[in-house]
């Protein structure tokens, strides 16, 4: 680890520039602080107004594995806000993400097709498919794979930290990254100020759990949209209950598969689920439904592929021109126990094949990695507390379809900190990220800025609402 105060060398991002970048070398096993080094990929955008600078803010999103996340982009994505202007803010991609020292996998062929609602006959395949891609992990990933977790991340931050002369870090963590600073916290409370957890890991949760909650939450969020188009009926003609409009979207669902085969169904079942989280889509795709049930039923079938094909969703994992990728969700996930059982798995599957085909659900309960795991953690997953740091706040919206909504309420609960839920929102990622909340900045940036929290707990509406269709009387 860097001395106490060790500068790191910045290099301007361009001319004109401020974003700058560095590298931060930090050990591959913590506990080894003299053994093999890896390297981390850090960037910063300085205070714009220096008199009232209040320290550094650091920020982690996506993943585990970066998957969406921005890395050394991230003060880029904050620079229009109130934070740039007291706070440098700090970026850095992940050990084994981006531009620091990659983990990679040896990407390997699947046998088993890409079914949203597969039956029974092909589960062994779909498990023999993760066990090799577990040794793909294992050729690829070698001696640095068990050392990517959570409390390694965790202790790389405050490696970066010490390397900016820095006493405490300020925090903003969106999905994978809420975890993150929950665990920067309870390991390092006494370097932590003030902490931001946005879309947030449930706390009590395995990452098997979290995985199979995304499935309930896609389709909680098409009940909602049920219920809504609904109450419109006039305006759809899908049915007048909820039961009624799903039992339409089931009435396509197997109509598309009966003519034009399982792979056209799934396709349909994710726009079914991605289209659901988003309140603006909402009038979309209750005429989606409509049109493909028309199509289907005068047998046209280029109408009905054209009507999937504007809004179709990508596929599942890497291409298969890919042979290597990251491999950070991997390992990361293995960090929680897994069952080995694989009729635990088949079982589950079978459940959101009925219950939660919709955004792909079944796929989130299918055997992972962790099935097949090659190595154990080093050391077990950290019991979040709060103790020694300030209360900070939780962002949470009501119909996340990634972390569960229940995860940012029992996070709050763990941490005692307090609580924006947004309401009526499928957004993930919210402060910024997904858009202008002029209500949700106003909170999260009063208390980042002047320190000033909202009460404990506090709604905001999302910002992508429904369309405005009327009614039936």
């Amino acid at each position: 680890m860097p001395k106490t105060g060790e500068r790191l060398t910045w290099t301007a991002a361009g001319p004109g520039e401020r974003l700058e970048y560095a590298t931060l070398e930090v050990p591959l096993d913590h506990a080894d602080p003299d053994g093999a080094q890896i390297t981390l990929a850090v960037s910063r955008l300085p205070a714009t107004d220096p008199a009232r600078r209040r320290g550094v803010l650091l920020g982690v999103t996506g993943g585990p594995g970066g998957d969406g996340g921005l890395g050394v982009g991230m003060p880029a994505r904050l620079a229009d806000t109130p934070l740039a202007e007291v706070y440098d803010l700090i970026g850095f991609d992940p050990r084994g993400t981006g531009a620091s020292t990659p983990l990679r996998i040896e990407v390997t062929p699947t046998t088993a097709p890409f079914d949203s609602r597969p039956p029974d006959s092909v589960f062994e395949a779909m498990a023999a498919d993760m066990r090799e891609r577990e040794q793909g992990c294992l050729r690829a990933g070698g001696e640095m794979r068990p050392h990517v977790n959570t409390r390694n991340l965790a202790r790389d931050m405050d490696a970066v930290r010490v390397a900016l002369g820095e006493e405490k870090l300020n925090f903003l963590g969106y999905a994978y990254g809420s975890y993150v600073g929950a665990v920067y916290g309870t390991m390092f409370p006494e370097r932590l100020d003030r902490s931001v957890l946005d879309s947030c890991v449930h706390p009590g949760w395995t990452w098997r759990e979290q995985f199979v909650a995304q499935a309930r939450a896609v389709r909680e969020n098409v009940d909602r949209w049920a219920a809504w188009t609904a109450r419109r009926d006039n305006h759809f003609a899908l049915g007048t209950t909820a039961t009624l409009t799903v039992a339409a979207v089931e009435g396509v669902a197997a109509q598309l598969e009966g003519r034009l085969g399982a792979s056209v169904r799934t396709s349909f079942d994710g726009i079914v689920g991605g289209l659901a989280t988003d309140r603006s889509a909402w009038e979309r795709l209750g005429l989606l439904v409509g049109a493909l049930r028309d199509a289907l039923a005068e047998a046209a079938d280029e109408r009905t592929a054209a009507l999937l094909a504007e809004h179709a969703t990508g596929g599942w994992g890497a291409r298969a021109s890919e042979q290597w990728k990251q491999s950070v969700l991997e390992a990361v996930t293995l960090e929680t126990e897994w069952p080995t059982d694989l009729e635990t798995y088949y079982a589950d599957m079978r459940v959101c094949r009925e219950r939660y085909p919709y955004g792909h659900g079944v796929l989130r309960a299918a055997p992972w990695v962790g099935a097949f795991r090659t190595f154990r953690s080093p050391e077990p997953p950290t019991v979040l507390a709060r103790d020694g740091y300030p209360a900070g706040l939780v962002v949470q919206a009501d119909g996340d379809p990634m972390d569960h909504r229940e995860g940012g309420e029992a996070l709050a609960e763990r941490l005692g900190h307090h609580l924006i839920l947004v309401e009526d929102s499928g957004e993930h990622e919210v402060y910024v990220l997904s858009g202008g909340n002029p209500r949700l900045e106003a909170y999260v940036e009063g208390y980042l800025v002047d320190g000033v929290l909202p009460p404990a707990r506090v709604t905001v509406p999302g910002v992508r609402q429904a369309p405005p269709v009327p009614e039936d009387a």
